[in-house]
């Protein structure tokens, strides 16, 4: 990794900004949201939340969290 990678790096997450904006939910094939303070890439239309691990976004269906199940707090 060079040093203007680590800069293009956000912090928090270890996630490029470039990546965020060319990944899209698995699901829908719809653009993403980023929830910074729960470390996940959300989708609204299919009520999903994908986890990111490590700097490395974890875009599996069966990982993501469920949006609309009422025990997830959501």
């Amino acid at each position: 990794m060079t040093e203007d990678d680590s800069k293009s790096t956000e912090r928090g997450s270890g996630i490029d900004p470039r990546l965020l904006e060319i990944l899209i939910c698995p699901v829908t094939r719809q653009p993403l949201s980023y929830d910074r303070a729960a470390g996940e890439l959300v989708s609204r239309r299919a009520k999903l939340a994908f986890p990111i691990r490590g700097g490395i976004p974890i875009m599996l269906a069966d990982e993501a969290r469920d949006l609309a199940d009422p025990e997830t707090g959501a």
